[in-house]
């Protein structure tokens, strides 16, 4: 009798299957859809970082670049650290280069957990924090952001009782894909009182940092007293600079974390594009009124979809940073006889033309995000009034 057939794929990934944005964007274009669903622009960045790129390969910088990042990206970082947050970091011994803020993730997780550590994660939660905890072998411990008339919150109590004698970490993801919430003071420093009461460090997801509203401003938990020593920054220019495709991320943490994670970053991808770190250089240390052109569309698109939506039956609290918006369904969906976030996701593309993202797999119980719906307006003003006039004729 020949032996069993031995699983082709590992275990720590078997639970994950095909992402639910490629499911998603294939429903898209097999009917021609608006695809509100991915989160990227449908328009190009600015020419001040193209330009820059496109100088750097005709001046010769097509090589492997230094484990960390060339040193004019470094600097830029810093002082785009030091301008938009207030972080003061030595480009040399504390800021890594990363490919994209995904990797800056894999790489930090890879680097300082070991297993059996358990991490502290807000959810809904984007995609790869689970991936790259089972990579580590580490345990998530959830904490649901709740709806509420302003938007989304944890509840405190929840939040405590995740802390335990085997927390390493807290994974901060602020403005917060996929609700929107962008951490307040007083959320920030109870999540470090956490932090140095169990001795864990704070991994903080900052890739929307600019993308805030309503004059909400983005605060870095590594600001607050007491956490620069036990925090780790992650960001990217692909959100501020609509240039996801570049993929140019970054991990800023004391040099004693930082260690660990060129460690694990020598071993994933060693270095990026070196002629798109030096365009991406030039946008960092020039290119805030991009950011400002950028932060005044999303305003107008967000509330663009968000009225309309509203119109729709759909109920919904303005999200105060990101480009998503997450919408609870329910009124909708029974009118159309349907029930879950994926029954209205795979109806949508078909009878609606538009495509939008079920948040229920950013949940460890998916039953949790089964009434929300997540629409990303991220997208020109003439592609949002198309996917609002198909969703009118639809749903009307």
């Amino acid at each position: 009798m020949s032996p069993s057939p031995k699983p082709l794929i590992a275990d720590r990934f078997a639970a994950f299957g095909t992402t639910i944005f490629a499911e998603m964007t294939a429903l898209a274009n097999q009917h021609r859809a608006v695809n509100l669903s991915q989160g990227f622009p449908d328009f190009d960045g600015p020419d001040l970082g193209k330009n820059a790129a496109a100088k750097a390969i005709a001046d010769g910088h097509n090589q492997y670049a230094p484990l960390h990042g060339v040193q004019v990206l470094r600097e830029a970082i810093a002082g785009w650290a030091s301008r938009v947050s207030g972080i003061d970091c030595d480009p040399d011994r504390e800021i890594t280069v990363t490919s994209g803020c995904t990797e800056a993730i894999a790489a930090t997780m890879l680097g300082l957990l070991n297993p059996g550590d358990e991490v502290v994660v807000f959810e809904p939660y984007y995609d790869s924090y689970r991936a790259c905890l089972a990579m580590a072998d580490a345990t998530p411990r959830f904490v649901t952001m709740h709806p509420t008339p302003e938007g989304f919150a944890y509840h405190p109590e929840e939040l405590r009782a995740a802390f335990g004698p085997k927390t390493r970490a807290v994974l901060i993801n602020t403005p917060h894909n996929p609700t929107g919430a962008v951490l307040s003071v007083a959320q920030l420093d109870e999540i470090a009182a956490l932090c140095k009461e169990h001795n864990a460090i704070a991994i903080s997801d900052e890739v929307y940092e600019r993308l805030t509203y309503d004059d909400r401003t983005h605060i870095s938990i590594a600001t607050r007293p007491g956490m620069r020593e036990r925090t780790i920054v992650l960001s990217s220019s692909g959100k501020s600079f609509s240039l996801t495709g570049w993929k140019i991320g970054w991990a800023i943490a004391p040099e004693p974390l930082t260690r660990g994670i060129r460690m694990a970053h020598q071993f994933l991808t060693f270095d990026v594009a070196t002629p798109l770190q030096h365009g991406i250089a030039a946008l960092l240390t020039d290119g805030e009124p991009e950011i400002e052109k950028l932060r005044a569309h999303y305003t107008h698109t967000r509330s663009l979809l968000a009225e309309a939506l509203q119109e729709l039956g759909f109920e919904l609290a303005l999200p105060q940073g990101s480009y998503f918006i997450l919408a609870d369904h329910t009124p909708v969906s029974q009118r159309l006889g349907l029930k879950t976030d994926v029954d209205l996701c795979r109806w949508l593309p078909e009878h609606a033309g538009v495509a939008a993202i079920p948040p229920s797999a950013f949940y460890h119980d998916p039953s949790d995000g089964a009434a929300l719906v997540r629409f990303a307006f991220c997208k020109r003003t003439k592609t949002i009034d198309e996917a609002i006039k198909r969703l009118r004729t639809a749903l009307t």
